[in-house]
């Protein structure tokens, strides 16, 4: 899908492939950020795992007669994660991200259905801490100090993907990483989701600009509108990746 590679998978393999390494889940805006951000798009490669978490992506592509086995949407993938590693007491998880509040009560609900303390940790991190050196050590320790086996990264986009691309060498005793973006959010009720019927149909986006219309309106209705251009340029084989030289 232009310059992401996006497996063909259906959520239950995803499941059971997903043992070590980095899983992204791309939307319309991380597609069209891949096309101008080098280091988003660097990251988007090194992932070991990249499934289609758009809906309206998800339906174009019907149309071509080059279905995807399934939309696998990051918001229903963590919690599906946790249930599938309920009786597995090697998956431990820290939760990194969200407001504050928002980790702690995420880790009681996620426990609480599980039937065992999987979420072992959480920290909310400030506006900006990325670019503070000391702020992000101290965060590695925190991680590394609670013995999780995965990190699930709550920042939004770009800011988590690059997170984690940036410091996943720093934590070796984590093997998998996940990208959740407002999963958190949804699991708590601080974020209403859309309805089922209306996420079905490709309209989650418009449900969530009605919300959000001053957070979202730049990036739904002007930013990424260019991803029609960009997928119109690859369905007639004129598509070319911008960082293919670098």
């Amino acid at each position: 899908m232009l310059n992401i590679p996006v497996e063909n998978t259906t959520t239950e393999q995803l499941l059971q492939d997903f043992k070590r390494g980095v899983l992204f889940t791309p939307n319309i805006d991380h597609f069209v950020l891949a096309q101008r951000d080098h280091e988003f798009h660097t990251a988007y490669l090194a992932a070991d795992h990249v499934v289609m978490d758009s809906r309206v992506v998800f339906l174009l592509w019907k149309l071509r007669r080059l279905s995807f086995k399934t939309q696998i949407a990051g918001s229903d993938l963590f919690p599906l994660f946790c249930e599938h590693h309920r009786n597995d007491p090697a998956v431990t998880v820290f939760l990194l991200g969200a407001r504050e509040g928002v980790g702690e009560e995420a880790a009681g609900l996620i426990n609480g259905s599980v039937g065992r303390p999987m979420v072992i940790g959480w920290y909310a991190p400030k506006s900006g801490f990325e670019l503070d050196p000391a702020e992000n050590a101290r965060i590695i320790e925190k991680i590394t100090q609670s013995k999780a086996t995965v990190l699930a990264v709550a920042l939004g986009t770009p800011k988590q993907e690059l997170w984690i691309y940036r410091n996943r060498s720093k934590l070796p005793s984590v093997g998998r990483f996940i990208g959740i973006g407002a999963t958190l959010d949804f699991m708590t009720g601080r974020q209403r989701r859309a309805p089922v019927w209306l996420r079905k149909a490709g309209g989650e986006w418009l449900f969530r600009l009605l919300h959000e219309p001053g957070r979202l309106f730049h990036r739904y209705l002007i930013r990424d509108l260019t991803f029609f251009y960009y997928l119109l340029l690859q369905w007639t084989s004129n598509y070319k990746d911008p960082f293919e030289n670098h």
